[in-house]
């Protein structure tokens, strides 16, 4: 039996994949690999092509002599780029140039900062020019106030040709300072080149519109949120055709990741989240097929597909990852429902190891609902002696609990360190129905609560549980759900550890970045006191007011550059246990954001993480 485990410094030895495409000639795939450096402390980057059956892979010095170029129109006379443009006074010095040397920054607005950056007057804007090295660009954007592709997460995909290569479209949410922060309200617009002139094509819609894409045959489609301000609404698949809107998934009780058209243009594959899991979808476009635009699941298991990359005949091209795998590139035939590994970057790592066991777990809620909870047990399980056990709380709140791999919150490390993890698919889970998913919103101490004791409490009833050595662990809202538990757990837990968590749902509302969030999820500002849902997010399920109630150890990790749940909530939750004289540690992580990015810092919050559990579990 293979002895070995994961360890944290393992863990970041582990080769990460991006897929890029298939090359011109559909001959090859081709990716990228990032291979962390904790001496160096950054990551080190090949790109690779491999034979698109499968095969030895081959380093690429530039992928793009062999990728089809999305930049370049259809006819190859165009270039599309984007860069920044300095647009507004921000700085001390764009005011007062004379005082060259000051260091301040005004503001008349909110969006005066996102996610991990300041707002210096600088805005994202696409360029296009002929396809000769000394010819003009051309900003399709010109003196707008507004970003393409959007910030902080948006890449080139943000902006596409259309087939005759008369048009470029492109998302953005043309909103600026509070109003920015107030809305999810991104559009799809539409540049003509020959007259300039600017369409926005989902005018309609006050949500999120996103990620177009034409198929084969010319007809555009897009992801689509209703409402405004709910950043995690139902995402459907939107098609344009014959000048109507048609909304593939309208009837479908789930929520879309990510798509891509089929080769023939009469299906449209996609992912999304499926009772724990993310999976393989297809839906068919019925004005081409005449046939109701019913969803039906592709794929099945325990393993998360998460990109989509193209098609070799009947075979499309995944990645796909699991609680004891990282991503691999995978094809499925779609005719003999065959799977097929494509890349080994990792197998060699992965053999030499005893690996978690991941189980399905069905528990009743206390309102009589059946929720999914996800058991990881330690490699070589035994079930005769008893193991200390984490519940494990997951951010969002609206994220999937699937089979995901990260390398942070990383299960396999947990369970390779003689832990077992309960991971609940608690209220407010995207993959078990819209109304299971939008129970969370405004109701954060409530339902969701009991959801999770629920999960540890039915566990704990197991004989291999040490029901004595129970651990809460979380980041984001699953921060906020560990400050929330250790004041009504009741002594069940023995530790607790939070990460990037909301403490204080009043000081969240007054210094996060994205106002729109709390406005929906908290139910609107504080000081709106006639105003019940909020009063009950600031008062009832505001973690401050349980703090005398506080008796268990408590680790609190932030990260200094998190403008989404900042800085404030970390200091206000340790000062508040330093205080009551609980046990208790600052992490803390000067230019780390709302995740831990650095090898280095990564490493020391593995071994703080587990040195914690040990001192205290």
């Amino acid at each position: 039996m293979t002895q070995n485990k994961m360890t944290a410094s393992l863990l970041w030895q582990l080769k990460r994949i991006t897929t890029l495409g298939i090359s011109k000639d559909k001959k090859y795939i081709v990716y990228k690999v990032s291979t962390p450096s904790v001496e160096e402390n950054k990551q080190e980057i090949k790109n690779y092509f491999i034979p698109i059956n499968g095969g030895n892979p081959t380093e690429i010095e530039d992928p793009n002599t062999i990728l089809i170029n999305k930049k370049l129109s259809p006819d190859g006379k165009y270039l599309l780029s984007h860069q920044e443009v300095k647009l507004e006074n921000v700085l001390g010095k764009d005011f007062y140039p004379e005082l060259e040397k000051a260091d301040v920054q005004i503001y008349d607005s909110l969006n005066y900062r996102h996610w991990d950056s300041w707002n210096e007057g600088k805005f994202n804007h696409v360029f296009y020019k002929e396809d000769k090295d000394d010819a003009p660009q051309k900003d399709i954007m010109e003196n707008e106030l507004f970003d393409c592709p959007q910030k902080p997460f948006g890449g080139d995909e943000d902006y596409i040709w259309s087939p005759d290569s008369k048009n470029i479209l492109y998302v953005s949410k043309k909103k600026t300072g509070t109003q920015y922060a107030l809305s999810t309200n991104t559009n799809i617009f539409q540049y003509e080149l020959q007259t300039a002139k600017t369409t926005n094509l989902t005018e309609e819609n006050a949500g999120y519109d996103v990620a177009p894409q034409f198929s084969a045959t010319g007809i555009l489609a897009w992801l689509q949120m209703k409402r405004d301000g709910y950043e995690a609404d139902k995402n459907d698949i939107i098609v344009l055709f014959q000048g109507l809107k048609i909304n593939l998934t309208a009837h479908w009780d789930g929520t879309v990741d990510s798509f891509i058209w089929s080769e023939d243009s009469q299906k449209i594959y996609f992912i999304a989240p499926i009772d724990g899991t993310k999976q393989l979808f297809e839906v068919y476009f019925p004005e081409l097929t005449k046939m109701l635009p019913q969803v039906q699941q592709i794929t099945d298991g325990y393993f998360d597909i998460t990109n989509l990359t193209g098609f070799n005949n009947t075979k499309i091209i995944v990645s796909r990852e699991d609680t004891n795998h990282a991503a691999e590139i995978f094809s499925y035939d779609l005719v003999e429902n065959i799977w097929q590994q494509l890349t080994h970057i990792n197998t060699e790592i992965y053999q030499s190891l005893a690996l978690s066991k991941t189980e399905k777990r069905y528990v009743t809620t206390t309102d009589g609902k059946k929720m999914l909870v996800w058991l990881i047990f330690p490699p070589n399980f035994d079930v005769s002696k008893k193991y200390p056990t984490l519940l494990y709380c997951q951010g969002g709140p609206q994220s999937a609990l699937t089979q995901f791999y990260s390398y942070r919150w990383n299960f396999q490390l947990m369970a390779a360190n003689d832990y077992i993890i309960v991971a609940p698919n608690r209220r407010g889970m995207p993959g078990h129905g819209v109304e299971w998913n939008e129970q969370i919103s405004k109701d954060w101490g409530g339902q969701v609560m009991n959801d999770y004791l629920s999960a540890i409490d039915d566990v704990a009833q197991e004989s291999y549980v040490d029901a004595n050595r129970l651990g809460c662990i979380g980041a984001s809202f699953g921060g906020y759900s560990v400050f929330y538990l250790a004041g009504i757990h009741q002594n069940r837990f023995k530790t607790f550890i939070a990460h990037d968590g909301v403490f204080n749902t009043q000081s969240m509302y007054g210094t996060t970045e994205e106002i729109f969030f709390s406005n929906w999820d908290f139910g609107g500002p504080y000081w709106e006191k006639d105003n019940t849902a909020a009063q009950k997010a600031y008062n009832e399920f505001n973690p401050i007011n349980r703090v005398e109630n506080w008796n268990t150890p408590l680790l609190v990790i932030q990260g200094g550059k998190d403008f989404r749940v900042p800085t404030g909530q970390a200091q206000e939750a340790f000062q508040a246990a330093q205080l009551r004289g609980i046990k208790s540690r600052l992490l803390y992580f000067p230019e780390e954001n709302h995740w831990v990015l650095q090898p280095q810092n990564a490493q020391i919050w593995q071994r703080e993480f587990f040195k914690w559990l040990k001192e205290t579990l």
